[in-house]
């Protein structure tokens, strides 16, 4: 089984675009985060939230006889920062590819990507709301039929006539949880680095693969942060020897009748 999860801001619509092709060798889940795409916007918001979800997602799936399937997590930025933490706290993963995670950007990146996800914007139409939908980071690479497939997906009506992003904000203004100790991360590890990215660096990801006992770095060029929306045909390529080690392991697919 292969578990997507997207970065902060976004939803369960930025894997749209990969997500067939990923599906023809695995059984493939993508989650929207508590406070994110059509999930709920809680009362309360608590730092190591997002991992609960992905701990619930994964004791959802084995109660519904999932149980033998080997588990690969997938996660963009904020996505591939909860896979490798719940690597380490968990045997339950087989193998984790972790996109763009911020490693080594400058203290303004950091504080100014937090800064723009943490601003409430609305607007007088859908069509608006559609138009002035941004990745942050910026991407110079990506779409534009892309880009409004994902906004399509990313706006929802917010009352009195006022058009929003479906992520709520308040999620930015938390601390970050606690580093995990990549030490107890057993399971190997790709490290998908942006060869224009500003969050993670050559050095942070140099720095990431030497602390985990299994890991290495594919670097796509021509693409940004977000890497798998830059570059989606070159990011397939580079994932797929990777995954393809886990499909031997995988047993076959109940029969539908």
């Amino acid at each position: 089984m292969l578990v997507l999860l997207h970065g902060g801001g976004a939803n369960a619509h930025w894997w749209d675009h990969l997500a067939p092709t990923l599906a023809r060798r695995f059984r493939v889940a993508a989650l929207d985060f508590r406070g994110h795409g059509d999930s709920d916007h809680p009362e309360e918001t608590r730092v190591g939230a997002f991992s609960d979800d992905l701990e619930a997602l994964l004791a959802h799936f084995s109660s519904r006889g999932s149980a033998g399937l080997p588990v690969i997590l997938m996660g963009h930025s904020m996505g591939g920062g909860i896979a490798i933490d719940h690597a380490a706290r968990h045997r339950d993963v087989r193998g984790v590819v972790a996109i763009d995670i911020s490693r080594g950007a400058s203290r303004r990146s950091r504080r100014g990507a937090r800064l723009a996800l943490a601003l409430k914007r609305s607007y007088a139409s859908r069509e608006e709301a559609i138009a002035r939908y941004r990745f942050l980071p910026a991407s110079d690479h990506a779409s534009e039929e892309l880009r409004v497939h994902i906004a399509d997906c990313s706006v929802r009506e917010e009352g009195a006539g006022r058009f929003g992003f479906k992520f709520d904000p308040r999620w930015f203004s938390l601390p970050s949880r606690p580093a995990p100790d990549l030490a107890r991360i057993a399971c190997p590890v790709l490290v998908v680095r942006g060869g224009d990215s500003p969050m993670l660096t050559e050095e942070g990801a140099d720095a990431l693969v030497a602390d985990l006992s299994d890991a290495h770095t594919v670097v796509i060029p021509g693409a940004g942060h977000h890497v798998h929306l830059d570059q989606p045909e070159a990011f397939l390529e580079a994932v797929d020897p990777f995954l393809k080690g886990f499909l031997a392991a995988a047993p076959p697919a109940p029969a539908s009748g």
